[in-house]
């Protein structure tokens, strides 16, 4: 199970997503990575094309073929370089409300409250921390009420207690990986 901050993703509890890569050859998996594999990740971060067939598009822009393109982003997931391919929402414009929660959940119980929280659609991340709340998510819901709802039936389910931390002010931050030089 993952330690000290590392995510827990969500529905892959102990996921071997959650641990350090290996190295292959002396080299990170990413230093493997040719010109396309890194183009391809540089689009596919900030301008994912959004049309009927987006990787024959993605194949036009970098000169290979859809199934190539199909290939390496297969290879990449694989090798869980590539985590999850998804549209992000800002939730709020959409209405939404979130929160930050925190729990205290006993070792022997770990297992059965992150499987209860992670079978949760409104639960974007969730991680265990080497601390006294050892289990750190995000919820998200339609309205406040769903959201406290939500938080309720965790606690009546599970027994542990839930801190709720609504954001006073939202900081939205991109996050892009660069992997051409």
């Amino acid at each position: 199970m993952a330690r000290d901050g590392l995510p827990i993703f969500r529905k892959l509890s102990g996921h071997p997503a959650a641990r350090p890569r290996p190295k292959e050859n002396g080299m990170s998996q990413i230093e493997n990575l040719d010109a396309i594999d890194r183009k391809l990740l540089d689009i596919i971060q900030t301008d994912f094309p959004l049309v009927p067939r987006p990787y024959a598009a993605l194949g036009e822009r970098l000169g290979i073929a859809e199934e190539e393109v199909l290939a390496r982003v297969k290879a990449m997931k694989e090798k869980k370089i590539i985590r999850r391919l998804g549209a992000n929402f800002q939730s709020t414009k959409l209405g939404f409300r979130s929160t930050l929660c925190g729990a205290h959940v006993p070792e022997d119980r770990l297992d059965a409250f992150i499987a209860d929280v992670n079978a949760l659609p409104g639960v974007t991340h969730n991680y265990l921390r080497n601390h006294e709340f050892n289990v750190w998510f995000t919820l998200i819901g339609p309205s406040w009420d769903d959201v406290c709802a939500t938080i309720k039936g965790i606690e009546e389910r599970t027994g542990v207690p839930v801190m709720n931390l609504p954001a006073e002010k939202l900081f939205k931050i991109r996050v892009d990986f660069p992997m051409e030089e």
